[in-house]
């Protein structure tokens, strides 16, 4: 006797029993392996493939276009694929705008003034509306506009996981608890806070290569260029110029995260690192005179092959956190405000 569960997986159990009441004991147990493999499988590349099968042509359109348009918005939207999913999980919380039962995400620490492409998430949301009303989630189209956003900058691509749902709420205090690292993070607290949300070490350092796109403002910086010796002289003046010494003044002055291709997606930021040329202390932190990732940085900084297949798979990695499944959440209407 052949039983196929939900996970494909063939369970053989034996032809004869010694009373059927054996029988029906063995088919419950049988059965309950099942459903248990059913609520465990969560994710898939293939999840809206009779749903919404043009899912990913109706991305692809918008944030071409986008990039198109700026190229440093396909770090912005990658950005907030990150920032949703260390907070609760990957279930598009950072979406939403406050309502009169819960003040949202977008205005805690990490976020205010710094997330940005809401707006394209917006008709991105609305194209795939037309395209299948009612059917892909938030969440889900923040992790292919991700990948989208990476592949068009000349980055890896990967089959993204899809069939997440909608938190009905965000928490501001969540985001603010420090569980999304600053840019004043030590390389201890970096491990601490990704081991936090599953990924390890090696994740870590291929995530932060995502800064090899995108800007960053002045207050994020400042101490850095200013009272840091782990870094190259010139460039620190180069940045000085820019970002003037006084609080409060040209703040949101914006700086090149990688200086050498600030809208390609390379491994030009590894080899910053190791010329300290790392425009965040967090940056260069992964590249510090003997300390723990400093070979992963060399690695990175020689083999593009090598970081954009770890990236691919920290991405994967880090888009299956706590992901709403099944009857939980909601598939949102309007990405910034819940049904």
């Amino acid at each position: 006797m052949i039983l196929i569960h939900s996970r494909l997986t063939l369970l053989k159990l034996p032809m004869a029993y010694g009373r059927s009441s054996s029988l029906c004991s063995i088919w419950v147990i049988v059965l309950l392996l099942g459903f248990t493999g059913s609520s465990s499988a969560q994710l898939s590349t293939n999840f809206y493939s009779k749903s919404c099968p043009k899912v990913f042509d109706a991305v692809k359109s918008v944030v071409q276009s986008a990039v198109n348009k700026e190229k440093r918005m396909g770090a912005s939207l990658l950005r907030l694929h990150f920032h949703d999913c260390f907070v609760n999980g990957c279930d598009g919380s950072l979406l939403l705008d406050d309502t009169s039962s819960f003040t949202g995400e977008k205005t805690a620490r990490p976020n205010n003034n710094s997330v940005r492409g809401f707006e394209v998430v917006d008709k991105i949301k609305s194209q795939v509306e037309k395209t299948c009303p009612g059917v892909v989630s938030c969440a889900d189209i923040l992790a292919i506009a991700a990948r989208d956003s990476v592949q068009i900058l000349g980055g890896p691509s990967w089959n993204v996981q899809l069939g997440r749902r909608d938190s009905k709420t965000a928490s501001l205090a969540a985001a603010n608890s420090g569980v999304i690292p600053p840019p004043t993070s030590t390389l201890s607290q970096l491990k601490t806070r990704f081991q936090a949300v599953g990924l390890n070490e090696r994740d870590l350092v291929a995530l932060s290569g995502a800064h090899t796109i995108g800007k960053a403002r002045c207050t994020s910086f400042r101490a850095r260029i200013y009272n840091e010796t782990n870094i190259d002289a010139s460039f620190a003046k180069a940045r000085q110029s820019q970002c003037p010494s006084t609080v409060g003044s040209g703040d949101n002055n914006l700086a090149p995260l990688d200086v050498q291709t600030p809208d390609t997606f390379d491994t030009a930021y590894f080899k910053n690192l190791i010329n300290q040329k790392g425009l965040l202390h967090s940056d260069q932190i992964l590249y510090n005179n003997g300390g723990s990732t400093d070979s992963l940085v060399k690695t990175y900084s020689g083999s593009a092959n090598t970081f954009n297949s770890d990236f691919a798979k920290a991405m994967i990695k880090m888009g299956d956190n706590k992901p709403l499944t099944g009857s939980n959440g909601e598939i949102r209407l309007n990405c910034r405000r819940p049904n």
